[in-house]
């Protein structure tokens, strides 16, 4: 670099001088070559004959007025030759480096031909104007050559730019713009082009040097064709770049603020129950590979989130049920953690090795009061079950529920459970996963493809599932978890019959769908019915059709599974020596809360621990017990809760047992608490406390909760094991998700590595905690 910048320096020198007039007088040696604009040549015969001529007659100072009269015109061309060099001059300066003006002064120097040796000097005139009239001629035959030989290069890359006649009389223009009316140099500065424009406004935007030589070669081909067009095109050119800068920045920072904002919303995965990925459809096949005529449930362009399922187009069903969305092949070596066999593993006996699970409630089966978000409408509406939300949603109803899905639950929801120590999950679903019936408003099939994801995640982190289906058609207890809030349409009712066929006829296609040899080591317990209503149902009916389908599920194959039933809240040692002879093939469920009770709620806090060690236990010992009970027994749901003030808990808008406001609007249904039923069972009961968030509780509080937790689960395991009821729920109710409890230090951080023992740990009194609350 440093010798391109030496030689582009001889051979233009005067770049960096000040220009010497040719007018003034100037002693040259012979031994020191003058330094002039072009190169020195020798004078021709006419040039000294003239010369001769003129030293022979003199010149006089004051000769005739003709004589005056040209001298004083001499002088004024002499000045306005000085003042049009003082303006190049001043222009050549003010130019910045990089504009294409600067390049043509380079290059006009840069192309010029070395000096000849200088010839024998010259002697000075005496007399001033003679020389310069001598000098002018001289400059201007030297302009004309140089110009003539600089713009007529055979070199011509822009042939269709003009000619250089019409480019010499822009540039005469130009000059006498400079010069002001009385003569003095105009000060209009030149406008340098930005950093780069060169190079994109002529086509020499790639491989671009920064060497002097290369910046020549541009400048050679741009003199050689018509310069740029300056003054308005120009600016409006420099203005509508601008202009589109502008608004391009404008589109980027509003895309990427919209996307951190839908970031942000992800409820229940990104920020809380697990992180989701940024890009929700991003493994989308060729449109074209999916036919047109393709239902939604097949057509990934139609999904929310495509998320890790497998795009490719398939129409094949087992049990009449899809399989797109599947991976052909599948690994079961993961174990939940190091006490826990891994899937391709057996694992053994449930009464030796007690399942340690959690619920994923409030996902694929609504319950207002796990995500109230869902139901922020206007009490006039009556939306108070999924039924009544997606009629009147209507068609969003899709769209919203289908967020819900992709939100609520992700990867990242099973790999924080096996790091909590929990070895199974519990899948509450419903049977419009399979199918919908006659005005059903329920979005069909699309929570059965997040079922299988959640089971394949399950699966990267070695967690065996509990299918439970929570919802069967005219639903089985009437409640809001089972879709429809009101009558129950399952046995009972005009179409009950009926229901209780479609109810077979879904557990038909199920069973036969996971009896496939992926689920075979994944699926430990296949639930037939959530807490259905044997208080209102025939309870013999619900065994018949018990046993009616648990035969069918075999038949279909699903073998390796544990069928699960409802105890119906009959009372676990009602259930003594019913269904005998199912040995560890079957096992009965039960759902374990104080809080639904008039008669435990009331319980002061050391009695709720004590009730959970001694009672629970005890019945739990019972019903695993066949002269006693009816043997394998699980409880698949239960709470550290020790209220019912969770917002919408009991149905939207029914109050709660605590502090005497719930009412289901039957005044003979003995459930109905119409009076305080907090420890203190007067008006001091209040839910502010107990729904606050736990950072605010005190130590004793947390104690309790902690110590109650973890008394359930010393209870529980003396059977089958425990499944909490819930992972996670999206505002508020701190004491129903396993997660916020685990992070705020009132549930174990490893469900196999406890505090409180029942046959080992005193029970405190916890005197100091106010028992309204």
């Amino acid at each position: 670099m440093a010798d391109r910048h030496s030689r582009h320096r001889e051979s233009g020198e005067r770049r960096h001088r000040s220009r010497r007039s040719a007018s003034r007088h100037h002693v040259s040696s012979p031994e020191e070559p003058r330094s002039g604009h072009g190169s020195r040549r020798t004078l021709s015969v006419d040039a000294i004959a003239a010369l001769n001529e003129a030293n022979a007659h003199g010149v006089s100072p004051r000769g005739s007025e003709e004589e005056l009269e040209r001298r004083r015109q001499e002088r004024r061309e002499r000045r306005r030759r000085e003042q049009r060099a003082k303006a190049d001059r001043d222009e050549y300066r003010e130019v910045s480096t990089e504009s294409p003006r600067a390049h043509r002064h380079r290059e006009s120097r840069s192309t010029q031909l070395p000096p000849p040796s200088p010839p024998p000097p010259i002697q000075p005139y005496e007399d001033e104007d003679v020389a310069s009239d001598y000098q002018s001629e001289r400059r201007e035959r030297r302009r004309k050559r140089t110009s003539k030989a600089h713009y007529e290069s055979p070199r011509d890359p822009y042939p269709d730019m003009g000619h250089h006649d019409e480019r010499e009389s822009r540039r005469e223009r130009k000059r006498t713009k400079k010069v002001a009316a009385g003569g003095s140099a105009a000060t209009k500065k030149v406008q340098a082009q930005p950093k780069g424009a060169w190079q994109h406004m002529r086509g020499g935007g790639t491989n671009a040097s920064t060497s002097y030589d290369s910046f020549d070669s541009k400048v050679e081909a741009y003199d050689d064709g018509e310069p740029r067009k300056k003054g308005f095109w120009t600016k409006k050119r420099i203005l509508i770049g601008v202009g589109i800068s502008i608004v391009i920045l404008i589109i980027i920072i509003v895309a990427a603020v919209v996307v951190g904002k839908k970031g942000s919303k992800k409820s229940g995965s990104s920020t809380d129950s697990g992180s989701s990925a940024s890009c929700l459809k991003c493994n989308l096949p060729s449109e074209d590979s999916i036919p047109s005529d393709a239902p939604d449930y097949l057509n990934p362009f139609n999904w929310y989130d495509t998320i890790d399922f497998n795009v490719t187009y398939t129409d094949v069903t087992v049990g009449d049920l899809p399989i797109m969305g599947l991976n052909s092949t599948w690994d079961n070596s993961a174990a939940a953690n190091a006490l826990v066999p891994a899937l391709d593993e057996d694992w053994g006996s449930y009464a030796d090795r007690p399942a340690r699970g959690v619920n994923l409630g409030g996902w694929l089966s609504l319950e207002p009061w796990i995500t109230p978000d869902l139901f922020a409408y206007d009490s006039s509406l009556g939306i108070v079950d999924e039924y009544t939300l997606c009629t009147y949603l209507g068609s969003s109803c899709a769209s919203t529920l289908e967020k819900h899905y992709s939100s609520f639950v992700t990867e990242s929801t099973f790999a924080e459970i096996a790091d909590a120590g929990l070895d199974h999950v519990r899948i509450p679903y419903s049977y419009w996963a399979v199918e919908v019936y006659d005005d059903d408003p329920y979005l069909y099939r699309t929570s059965w493809r997040y079922l299988l994801r959640g089971i394949e995640w399950a699966r990267k982190y070695g967690l065996r599932i509990n299918l439970d289906l929570h919802a069967l058609p005219g639903s089985q207890n009437g409640w809001n978890h089972a879709g429809h809030l009101g009558p129950i349409g399952w046995f009972n009712g005009t179409n009950g019959t009926q229901n209780v066929a479609r109810s077979v006829d879904v557990h038909d296609r199920l069973s036969k769908f996971f009896a496939q040899d992926r689920y075979s080591s994944i699926i430990s317990h296949y639930g037939l019915a959530n807490e259905p209503k044997m208080t209102v149902i025939s309870p013999s009916e619900v065994i018949n059709w018990t046993e009616t389908v648990y035969a069918m599920v075999r038949a279909n194959g699903l073998n390796n599974s544990i069928v699960v039933f409802g105890d119906g809240f009959r009372g676990l040692a009602n259930w003594q020596g019913e269904m005998s002879g199912y040995g560890d093939n079957m096992a009965l469920d039960v759902h374990q809360y104080v809080i639904f009770n008039n008669e435990q709620i009331v319980y002061n806090h050391s009695e709720k621990v004590r009730y959970a060690c001694d009672g629970w236990t005890q019945q739990s010992e019972q019903s695993m017990d066949t002269s006693t009970g009816f043997g394998p027994t699980l409880v698949a749901e239960w709470s550290q809760a020790d209220t019912d003030c969770a917002t919408h808990l009991n149905n939207v808008g029914w109050g709660n047992r605590w502090t005497g406001t719930y009412d289901t609007g039957n005044a003979s249904d003995p459930l109905r608490a119409l009076t305080p039923r907090c420890p203190a069972m007067d008006d001091t009961c209040s839910c502010t406390s107990a729904n606050a968030d736990p950072a605010v509780y005190s130590d004793d509080y947390k104690q309790f909760l902690l110590y109650f937790a973890e008394a359930q689960m010393d209870s529980f395991e003396a059977a089958w094991g425990w499944f909490y009821w819930t992972w996670w729920t999206s505002e508020a109710s701190w004491q129903w998700s396993y997660k916020k409890g685990r992070e705020a230090g009132i549930l174990p951080q490893k469900a196999y590595d406890r505090t409180f023992h029942c046959n080992s740990t005193d029970i405190p009194e916890w005197s100091a905690l106010a028992e309204w609350y």
